[in-house]
């Protein structure tokens, strides 16, 4: 630990002297990335600053009580003991959970994907409730939300929605919440009132600047349709649908929720990065061991993350064996409990990696 200290302590004096020179000021985009650098780095180190001044009167500390001839300054140098000690303890975790290796893409805003899963139409009503959760809970977080598509199931439900959540910080709370959602309840249909079990899959992905994946236009194929479902007057008269296929990939991105043929192109192209970004951040993590294994928040979209249990009002996180008895309100956007828990539990296997 005190090696990787030592060499952001050297990173941050080199990074002050490139911030104060004035080639470096004269191009801004250098400067600024510089600049962005050296503000992340700058609490470890001042941290750091302030670790090693308690370590050193901690050493004085010990070493007067070892070896000093004078009683009375014994005295003091033990009462002090045990405070030096609690703060050298705290200071020490607390910079080993600076250390933890930052997500970058923590404060982006995201794509969430809900999609129906098995069940038939009870999937369908659940993918609608689900949907209303994180948009109450973007609500509850002061966050904005932008559908970009939806098909709809006859009987109110969501075969499928995209949509935008734009907060600081968004991802770094919702990035949790991909894989499948699991719903355990007596739809209204069943007379015999036995239990069902129905699912959702859910993907958060960190909405992508376009300077992180570049897609040249003879990879794509834009096609022009009509919009189906709910969607208004022009939106259902005119060719304003988009549907983007990537050519080399196959991946396929329909967006119709807008009147405007442009604005639902532009929808559909953020989403198509997305999805590529996560391929290639999928790509990279496979070739480090059982990395996606190790974090709590990326879990595979096929493993089942939650089950909803109506009958019994329980919400149950498989990853980190949480169960609440609230579902009411978890289904109204109060997911911080849920967030917290497995936040702590994805820094904490962090932190032992880094031990």
């Amino acid at each position: 630990m005190l090696e990787k200290l030592e060499f952001i302590l050297e990173k941050y004096q080199n990074l002050n002297e490139k911030i104060s020179d004035p080639e470096i000021i004269n191009d801004q985009p250098t400067w600024q990335k510089y600049i962005k650098e050296h503000a992340e780095i700058e609490p470890i180190v001042a941290k750091y600053k302030e670790y090693k001044e308690v370590k050193e009167a901690l050493d004085e500390t010990d070493e007067i009580i070892r070896n000093s001839d004078d009683e009375e300054l014994r005295e003091m140098a033990k009462m002090e003991l045990p405070e030096l000690e609690e703060k050298y303890e705290t200071m020490s975790d607390e910079i080993k959970f600076m250390l933890i290796p930052k997500d970058p893409n923590d404060e982006k805003n995201v794509i969430v994907e809900i999609r129906a899963g098995a069940g038939g139409d009870e999937a369908g009503l659940f993918a609608a409730e689900i949907f209303r959760m994180y948009v109450r809970y973007a609500e509850r977080s002061h966050w904005k939300t932008d559908i970009m598509n939806t098909n709809e199931t006859g009987v109110g439900g969501l075969k499928e929605v995209v949509f935008m959540i734009k907060g600081n910080g968004a991802y770094s709370k919702l990035k949790y919440e991909s894989g499948v959602h699991r719903v355990q309840r007596i739809p209204q249909t069943e007379s015999g009132g036995r239990i069902h079990t129905s699912t959702v899959t859910v993907a958060v992905l960190p909405e992508v600047d376009d300077v992180e994946v570049e897609i040249s236009t003879n990879d794509i194929r834009v096609d022009v349709f009509r919009s189906s479902g709910n969607g208004g007057q022009s939106v259902n008269t005119t060719d304003s649908a988009v549907r983007i296929t990537h050519l080399p990939t196959g991946l396929v991105v329909t967006c119709q929720d807008e009147k405007s043929q442009l604005k639902n192109k532009t929808k559909a192209m953020k989403v198509l990065k997305a999805r590529l970004y996560e391929m290639e951040l999928a790509e990279q993590n496979a070739e480090i061991a059982d990395a996606r294994k190790s974090q709590v928040g990326t879990g595979e979209r096929s493993e089942k993350i939650r089950t909803y249990n109506f009958p019994q009002s329980r919400v149950t996180d498989h990853r980190i064996n949480l169960t609440l008895y609230k579902m009411a309100y978890i289904l109204d956007g109060d997911l911080d409990e849920i967030i917290e828990a497995l936040t702590t539990e994805d820094q904490a296997a962090k932190l032992k990696k880094l031990n």
